[in-house]
């Protein structure tokens, strides 16, 4: 069964690599917030179990997470705190983060806050700040990316005139993708925007660089990440 394709076309995730963690301390607990990248619920489960191991010693391991383009799955635990101080604070603070003004897109992070208990009471409210605050301040230091979805699309050139097509598409400012071939011809593939204006124009300036000789034909799509601009 093909998997039906998201509404957004494009998100705000973590960039690839190892955990990222932050520590801070509230009246001698210690709050030691770790982000990961997830795309799936099971790894962001993942995450909980494995740290629940490393600091197997820690009072509470409260977590949340978001996953999917469209931000459609959302969880969060308290672990043993207070119902609502910790993590639903957490899920708001990954759910409101802004990625650019008047934008929160924030998707495919697992968010897991360790606590050491200081000795020190925080109560129902001090428990929602530093919750939040744990997860907001790591947000704000942890590198973000723009994952976009691309469509592929394919044009079928004669292999002689495929090298200068491919150099003036690149010049033209667009994605190449893998190039395949047949017997008779080069097989150049775009990645665009997947949206119908963009693939409308990707169509057109190949028409125009081919004398109306060439066809795009879209094929599937592909999500690709890029640095924040």
């Amino acid at each position: 069964m093909q998997e039906k394709e998201s509404r957004a076309a494009s998100y705000t995730t973590l960039a690839p690599g190892p955990d990222f963690r932050h520590e801070i301390e509230i009246k001698r607990s210690r709050f030691i917030t770790v982000l990961r990248r997830a795309g799936t619920e099971e790894t962001a489960r993942d995450v909980v179990a494995g740290l629940r191991r490393e600091f197997h010693d820690a009072r509470h391991h409260c977590s949340a997470f978001i996953i999917g383009p469209d931000r459609d799955i959302q969880r969060s635990s308290d672990d043993g705190e207070p119902s609502g101080t910790a993590g639903i604070p957490m899920l708001e603070a990954l759910a409101k983060r802004e990625t650019a003004p008047g934008v929160a897109d924030l998707s495919d992070v697992s968010a897991v806050v360790v606590r050491y208990f200081g000795g020190v009471l925080l109560g129902a409210g001090g428990l929602v700040r530093a919750y939040s605050e744990s997860v907001s301040s790591a947000l704000a230091l942890v590198p973000l990316v723009r994952r976009s979805r691309l469509r592929i699309c394919a044009a079928d050139v004669p292999h002689a005139a495929a090298g200068r097509l491919e150099n003036d598409l690149r010049a033209a400012g667009f994605v190449m993708a893998e190039t395949s071939y047949t017997a008779r011809h080069t097989v150049l593939r775009l990645a665009v925007p997947d949206d119908a204006a963009a693939i409308a124009g990707a169509a057109e300036r190949l028409q125009l660089l081919t004398a109306g000789k060439t066809v795009l034909t879209p094929e599937g799509t592909e999500w690709v990440d890029a640095p924040l601009p």
